[in-house]
């Protein structure tokens, strides 16, 4: 089972939109195939970022196989308001090719049983057996798998290789702690753009899946090569990485709220792609302030890194 593609750094995908707002799969495919280009491992397809909730399964499934079928390494989020859908789109992946899985919690319904969530994770997992599986853990999703329940689920399926955190310092933290330490071969992801940082150089997680990494994939790329030679033990390395993270945060930040779509949509369009104009649903946009912020962060960002990244050292190694 090739586990390669979680030890790099893995952008989820946006679902770009034709005018009649129905998912754009010839730009998907384009987009996936930039930011390979780029040095990306692979990519994240139907996580939050691509709207999962807001697409068919039929429109969800199409995706991915156009994914596969142009040869980019895809991690398909199986997440879904009933088992049976789950275990439908992680058994397509796997009958297509997909490189993976993010699996993500039993959602609305018994959302808080750990037995509930045991028996969805395990039918998600037995659905793909051939495909490295990792849980995602969000507080939007309103379930944190724990230690126990982890390592329950790996004994009986050993395509769960890993953990996808969301969370914050401390998640992340407990995450290396009583997860990932316990096993050489278990793979931590930082989840979150705020944490990768941390979650690298403090937590010891292997890569990072990333939604600002979307739409600024050389930049991502360069803060998660720092950040990896941090870990090391380059200081140079540790500074150039918090002062990137630094720089970043305010865009990063995006991913952490509910709006995450509608500003990372709005920040493609400000680097050219107008295919990411339109959401699938019509009344949801920014709204002018929130544009106009988006904006002002964007451009600050932009000429700041211009002029950062022109410094040489340890900067000119990672790039």
């Amino acid at each position: 089972m090739n586990t390669d593609v979680f030890f790099g750094t893995l952008p989820a995908l946006l679902t770009p939109c034709t005018p009649d707002r129905k998912p754009d799969f010839d730009a998907l495919v384009r987009r996936a195939q930039e930011v390979m280009a780029a040095g990306m491992s692979g990519v994240v397809y139907c996580g939050s970022c691509g709207d999962w909730p807001l697409l068919s399964e039929a429109e969800r499934m199409e995706g991915v196989a156009r994914l596969t079928r142009a040869g980019v390494p895809v991690i398909v989020g199986t997440g879904a308001v009933n088992t049976n859908s789950a275990v439908t789109l992680a058994a397509h992946a796997q009958k297509v090719g997909a490189a993976g899985l993010m699996v993500i919690p039993r959602l609305l319904s018994r959302g808080q049983s750990v037995a509930a969530q045991r028996n969805h994770f395990k039918a998600v997992l037995a659905a793909a057996p051939d495909l490295p599986a990792i849980i995602y853990n969000s507080p939007y999703y309103g379930y944190s798998t724990k230690a126990d329940l982890f390592f329950a689920l790996r004994a009986e399926h050993k395509n769960l290789i890993g953990f996808k955190e969301f969370g914050g310092k401390a998640d992340l933290s407990y995450a290396a702690e009583h997860i990932t330490h316990q096993e050489a071969d278990v793979l931590l992801m930082v989840g979150v753009d705020t944490e990768v940082y941390h979650g690298i150089v403090k937590a010891g997680a292997v890569g990072a899946i990333t939604g600002i990494g979307t739409i600024f994939p050389q930049e991502v790329l360069l803060q998660v090569a720092l950040s990896k030679k941090a870990a090391a033990g380059c200081p140079e390395a540790d500074l150039r990485a918090r002062e990137l993270e630094n720089a970043l945060s305010v865009l990063a930040a995006f991913d952490e709220g509910v709006d995450l779509v509608l500003y990372f949509k709005h920040l493609m369009v400000l680097k050219g792609h107008e295919e990411y104009r339109l959401n699938i649903n019509r009344t949801d946009v920014l709204s002018p302030s929130q544009a106009s912020f988006c904006e002002e962060q964007f451009h600050r960002f932009t000429r700041w890194f211009g002029a950062w990244v022109t410094q040489g050292g340890v900067i000119a190694e990672c790039m």
